[in-house]
C-alpha cells in the first residue's frame, strides 16, 4: 500500500475512533451525572435558607424537571456548535473555564511528564547495566514502592514534610495569596509548581524504569551485542551505542501511552495543594453537580488522552516499525 494510502486510512481510523470515542463517553457521562443522588439546587446554595420561590427559580435555571434525555439532545446540539454551555459554579463560558484552567494543568503535567520520563530512563539504564546487583535491586525496589503507593497520600506526606514542617515551599495554590497578577514573579510560580510536580513525576518513575531496564537487559543480550562485545566493545560505550538507541523510541511510547495515568494522577494533585489547574474544577463541578463544566472537563481529558495514545500509534506505526515487527516475532 502506497505511504500516502497508508497514512489516509491510518488518519481515517483514528478519526472515526475519536468520534465513537467521544459519543460513547459524553452519553455515559451524562447520565451518569443525571442519576447520581446530588441536588444541583442544594449542592449550589449550601446551608442557606432561600424561599420556595427561589428554588423554583434555580430549578428551572438548572433544568432540574427537564427529562435526562432531552436535556441531553439539547447539550449535544448545542456541542455540535461549539457552545459548550456555561459554567454554573463560576458564572462563565466552559470554554473559557477550560481554557484558564487548562494552563495551569498544562504545566504541572508537562513539567511531571518530562521529569519522570528522564529520571524513569535514567534508572532504567543504571538498572539494566547492574543486573542483579545491589544497584539493580535498590532500583527496583523503589520502583515498585512507588508503582504501590496513592497519589493523595505521596501528596500529603511531601506537604506535610517540605510546606508544614520544614516551611520550606508554600502550603497551596500556584501563586502567593494577596499578590496581584502582575506582581507575580516567575519565582513565585516555580516555588508553588515544585512539590505538586515532584509527587506526579515520582509516581510516574516506576513504569518507565521498569520497562526500560527489562528492555535493555534484553539488548544487551541479543546477538548483535553480544559480537559487539567480541570486538571489544564493552561499558558505558557498549551502552550508549547499542543499548540506548533500540530502547529510546519504546521508552518514549510508552511513556505517551501513560497520559491517562498521567492526567488522573493531576487530578488529585491539584486537589491536595489546591492547585488551580482542571483537575481542581472537575472535582468542585461533581462534587456542586456543575453538568456543563464536568461534561467539557470530560470532553477535554478524552481528547487530551487520545493525542496521547495518537502520538505513541503515530511511533509504533511510521517513526519505528521495528515495534511492530518485535511483537509480530513474539
Amino acid at each position: 500500500m502506497p505511504d500516502t494510502e497508508k497514512i489516509a486510512s491510518f488518519a481515517g481510523k483514528k478519526i472515526l475512533r475519536l468520534v465513537s470515542l467521544l459519543a460513547v463517553v459524553c452519553f455515559v457521562s451524562f447520565m451518569l451525572i443525571q442519576y447520581s443522588p446530588i441536588d444541583p439546587v442544594r449542592a449550589y446554595i449550601g446551608e442557606m435558607t432561600v424561599s420556595e420561590e427561589h428554588k423554583a427559580k434555580l430549578e428551572e435555571y438548572w433544568g432540574v424537571n427537564t427529562p435526562p434525555q432531552e436535556k441531553f439532545l439539547n447539550w449535544a446540539g448545542n456541542i455540535l456548535k461549539g457552545d459548550f454551555g456555561t459554567s454554573l459554579i463560576y458564572r462563565m463560558p466552559v470554554a473559557d473555564v477550560i481554557k484558564e484552567r487548562s494552563v495551569a494543568s498544562f504545566v504541572l503535567m508537562a513539567t511531571s511528564w518530562l521529569f519522570s520520563g528522564v529520571l524513569g530512563f535514567i534508572l532504567g539504564i543504571v538498572a539494566g547495566m547492574n543486573k542483579g546487583t545491589w544497584i539493580d535491586r535498590a532500583i527496583k525496589t523503589y520502583c515498585y514502592v512507588l508503582a504501590a503507593t496513592p497519589t493523595f497520600w505521596l501528596a500529603l506526606v511531601l506537604l506535610m514534610v517540605f510546606s508544614v514542617s520544614l516551611g520550606w515551599f508554600p502550603i497551596g495554590l500556584s501563586v502567593p495569596i494577596g499578590v496581584t497578577a502582575e506582581n507575580v514573579t516567575f519565582f513565585d510560580r516555580i516555588q508553588h509548581l515544585i512539590l505538586p510536580a515532584l509527587t506526579l513525576s515520582l509516581l510516574g518513575v516506576a513504569q518507565i524504569a521498569m520497562f526500560t531496564r527489562e528492555k535493555l537487559i534484553e539488548v544487551l543480550s541479543s546477538d548483535y551485542v553480544l559480537f559487539a562485545k567480541a570486538r571489544g566493545e564493552k561499558g558505558l560505550d557498549l551502552v550508549l551505542r547499542h543499548g540506548i538507541r533500540n530502547v529510546a523510541l519504546p521508552a518514549i511510547t510508552l511513556q505517551f501511552l501513560g497520559f491517562s495515568e498521567l492526567f488522573g494522577g493531576a487530578v488529585l494533585v491539584e486537589q491536595v495543594f489546591s492547585y488551580p489547574g482542571i483537575g481542581q474544577a472537575a472535582v468542585a463541578a461533581g462534587l456542586r453537580s456543575d453538568v456543563p463544566l464536568l461534561l467539557g472537563v470530560v470532553i477535554f481529558s478524552a481528547i487530551f488522552v487520545f493525542c496521547g495514545n495518537l502520538i505513541a500509534d503515530i511511533i509504533y506505526e511510521f517513526v519505528d516499525p521495528r515495534i511492530k515487527q518485535q511483537e509480530a516475532t513474539v
